[in-house]
């Protein structure tokens, strides 16, 4: 739940920083809990925010939330959030580099030759 406010309040920061978007309105607004803890949420705003997540109590959450970069840049994250941690999905976001090839040589020869234990007595 911490988490969806987190990103909730990055959004709303992020409208707040434009000034052409400081009129911005809430289009559309449901949200839903029931008796066994499970729960979904979605709104839109006027300047073309659109979020939506549903999940089990503290236990697990999914969802989405797209919009337009200051930049003009249209944003799309998805998001899950459950045992495994926060695990957000988007063109935008950053990828490690590649692998580079004497690191994946090393470790296909480190596998072929597996290190023999030695019992200490």
């Amino acid at each position: 739940m911490f988490k969806s406010a987190l990103i909730i309040s990055l959004f709303l920061v992020a409208v707040v920083r434009s000034a052409d978007e400081s009129q911005a309105e809430i289009t559309k607004y449901r949200s839903e809990v029931k008796p066994d803890g499970s729960y979904s949420w979605e709104y839109g705003t006027s300047n073309g925010i659109d979020a939506q997540e549903s999940g089990v109590g503290s236990a697990y959450a999914a969802g989405s939330v797209q919009y337009t970069a200051p930049d003009g840049t249209p944003i799309q994250l998805e998001y899950t959030a459950d045992e495994n941690g926060y695990q957000p999905r988007g063109a935008h976001l950053p990828t490690p580099p590649p692998i580079p090839d004497y690191i994946l040589k090393a470790l296909a020869y480190i596998e072929a030759h597996p290190f023999t234990r030695i019992q200490l007595k």
